[in-house]
């Protein structure tokens, strides 16, 4: 329910009456839903008097004489002329029916509302408190998430873990109007307009005066060949641009609203002035680099035509969208409309691997043409690949002035923040696209990423699931009991990291994995961990290959080309998994254990999933009652802000579920209490 569906508040003097009005009128409304509801699945309508006295019709008779939205048996006896034993029953039948719904009130008796009064209180609410500039949610559909991510950033989300009365916290920042994916302000104040329940003036200004503010100044090249700083009045070059930057920066002022600066110095004024509140346009004429003709030998979605269109326009930006949307088809593109030698810098040598097949299945280039240079292979090409650890290398810094490059791309871009990658991030000469479905950092510095390298260029989540064009995933967080007393005993007299790693490695665990890939067999599954320790005992467990930094490159490859071609269906992997990796054909992710909540490691173990066909499957595994329920939440709010539904269930409802004979249960009769019998499907 959005404000707009409120009544305003009455008087002070008529309070009283008007509430009990307006509970009569929702009862009167819902008693004429019951009348012309089917007849219920016991055998007995909804308006017959069955041996207990108590039928769903005479039930909102009870409420309706009490005037209130819930009541006890014993008020139930009284109104219709029962015994309270004789209501109890009554009631007891009709909530096994689904009909209504029992509360256990601790200072008070048992108290019953009717099933149709609780969905009612389940709707969509949505509030405003514009001078905090925050917006909450309760129950958000899809719809309403996907456009809040578009200019509001998720800051907690609460309820209970079946998603009853789940509400969402989010802040309108500076940094998300400056980075909103809009052309223009009116654009966003549609977005905007669109979700909340009714227009609030004061936010509208203060999002009007961001935008105007990100917009102050921007960088061009003057005909004669150096950089000029402007600034958009006289007042904010003399009070803000010269005070905030010096002799370091600007070579001179060369009129009241502009200054030539240093190019060596560009990243660092754009950063200064973003600090200072103040998003820095770059509409400087960028180098092309030697001429490099490609021609891409694919098309291209109409959301990445979009996307490579306004890189063109732009010649520097991020672009953001969610795994399997196509990024790396799109840079290609990219690489292709500038023209231009290019240093494409990556993590991974997997991913300088996988960018050079791209390469050479999407284009024309020769394998002669494109180079790898990391720890492997030392080739300087008109198209080199490089990872940021070997560029950021100072034996190695002749890198990046050895060509004339016109373009450099950063795959997986929110690792350039990072100390060790910043050497790559002083090109800001050249055309600069970063690639990311993640662009957030725990250290709330993702600010870095798009001044370093450029603005964002995104699409719209829900437009691309709602397209087809990448699989919804389904994510369930599921809480997990201990092995046994003595691991449980264990992490309870241990503090810190030590107690941590305990509740992330608990053994329980692995019974839990059994169970879900018994349940998926037919699915091909990841399984994450972040301890060597615990990688070894799942792929002891499942008799499968573990993946981590410690294994060969060549051994690597043969796992993950077997995982591709199907000759394996499960991996146990650490984090080298996180990033890019091909593994397409991976319908189902186990999340064992993860960095303490990271909301972009979440993002990335999720994306593992997200491709254009199939399931999509994700369970974040967390030890019940520890730190690491609040870190599973934190890791899946990334992707709940983008409007992805997130469940939570325990293990224990599950084995309850199974013991009582749910056929649509987690339990599997062949695993045993302690996990012993194997579930693995080709066993």
């Amino acid at each position: 329910m959005t404000a707009e569906d409120e009544d305003p508040s009455p008087p002070d003097g008529d309070a009283e009456t008007n509430e009990a009005d307006a509970s009569a009128d929702v009862l009167d409304r819902l008693a004429d839903a019951t009348d012309a509801s089917p007849t219920t699945t016991e055998g007995a309508s909804e308006g017959d008097d069955g041996d207990d006295g108590v039928s769903l019709a005479s039930f909102y008779e009870a409420l309706e004489s009490e005037g209130r939205p819930v009541v006890t048996a014993q008020q139930v006896a009284r109104r219709l002329g029962v015994s309270q034993a004789d209501a109890m029953d009554g009631l007891d039948a009709l909530a096994d029916t689904g009909r209504v719904q029992r509360v256990n009130v601790e200072t008070d008796p048992t108290v019953w509302y009717p099933t149709e009064w609780g969905e009612l209180a389940s709707r969509e609410r949505v509030v405003l408190f514009p001078k905090r500039r925050e917006i909450v949610v309760d129950n958000p559909t899809q719809y309403t998430r996907a456009r809040l991510s578009q200019f509001a950033h998720l800051a907690d989300t609460t309820g209970d873990r079946e998603g009853r009365g789940r509400g969402y916290l989010y802040r309108i920042r500076q940094e998300d109007v400056w980075q909103a994916p809009f052309d223009d302000v009116d654009s966003l104040l549609s977005m905007l307009r669109s979700v909340l329940p009714e227009r609030s003036p004061h936010l509208e200004v203060w999002v009007e005066d961001q935008w105007k503010r990100a917009h102050q100044f921007r960088l061009y090249s003057h005909e004669e060949g150096y950089t000029v700083l402007e600034a958009a009045t006289e007042s904010l070059m003399g009070n803000v641009a010269l005070q905030k930057l010096d002799d370091d920066h600007v070579y001179a002022p060369i009129s009241d609203t502009e200054a030539w600066v240093r190019d060596e110095e560009i990243a660092a004024i754009k950063r200064i002035l973003y600090d200072a509140g103040y998003p820095v346009e770059d509409d400087r004429d960028l180098e092309e680099g030697e001429e490099l003709d490609v021609t891409l030998g694919v098309d291209l979605r109409d959301y990445q035509r979009d996307w490579v269109d306004r890189f063109v326009d732009q010649r520097a930006g991020v672009l953001v969208g969610p795994p399997g949307a196509g990024k790396t088809i799109a840079g290609i593109g990219a690489l292709a409309a500038v023209g231009g030698e290019t240093l494409i810098l990556v993590p991974s040598r997997e991913l300088a691997r996988q960018w050079r097949e791209e390469l050479l299945s999407t284009t024309d280039l020769d394998a002669d043409q494109i180079g790898e240079y990391h720890g492997g292979a030392k080739e300087i090409r008109p198209v080199t690949i490089a990872t940021y650890q070997t560029a950021g290398m100072d034996r190695h810094r002749s890198l990046f002035d050895s060509r004339r490059w016109g373009l450099i791309i950063y795959d997986e871009a929110h690792h350039i923040p990072s100390r060790v990658f910043q050497r790559s991030a002083d090109l800001q000469s050249k055309h600069r696209l970063g690639l990311s479905a993640t662009p957030i950092r725990e250290d709330d510095k993702e600010a870095e990423i798009f001044t370093l390298i450029g603005p964002p260029i995104g699409t719209d989540w829900g437009k691309l699931f709602d397209a087809g064009y990448v699989q919804e995933p389904e994510v369930e967080i599921r809480y997990v009991g201990w092995g046994d007393d003595m691991d449980r005993n264990e992490w309870a007299s241990s503090d810190g990291r030590e107690r941590h790693m305990l509740a992330a490695m608990n053994p329980g665990k692995i019974f839990e994995i059994r169970r879900l890939r018994a349940r998926h067999a037919d699915s091909k599954a990841l399984v994450f961990v972040d301890y060597l320790d615990q990688g070894e005992a799942i792929s002891e467990a499942l008799d499968v290959p573990f993946v981590s930094g410690e294994t060969r490159h060549h051994r690597r490859e043969a796992y993950f080309k077997a995982f591709r071609d199907g000759d394996l269906d499960t991996l146990v992997i650490s984090r080298i998994g996180d990033e890019g990796i091909d593994l397409p054909n991976a319908g189902l992710a186990i999340v064992a254990s993860g960095l303490g909540g990271s909301r972009r490691q979440g993002s990335q173990r999720a994306g593992r999933t997200m491709r254009p066909t199939g399931s999509a499957l994700v369970y974040v595994l967390a030890t019940r009652g520890t730190s690491e329920e609040d870190f599973a939440q934190r890791q899946m709010q990334h992707l709940a802000g983008k409007g992805i539904r997130v469940r939570e269930t325990s293990s224990d409802d599950l084995d309850t579920d199974a013991s009582d004979g749910d056929p649509d249960s987690d339990g599997e009769e062949s695993a045993s209490a302690d996990g012993s019998e194997s579930m693995m499907s080709d066993e």
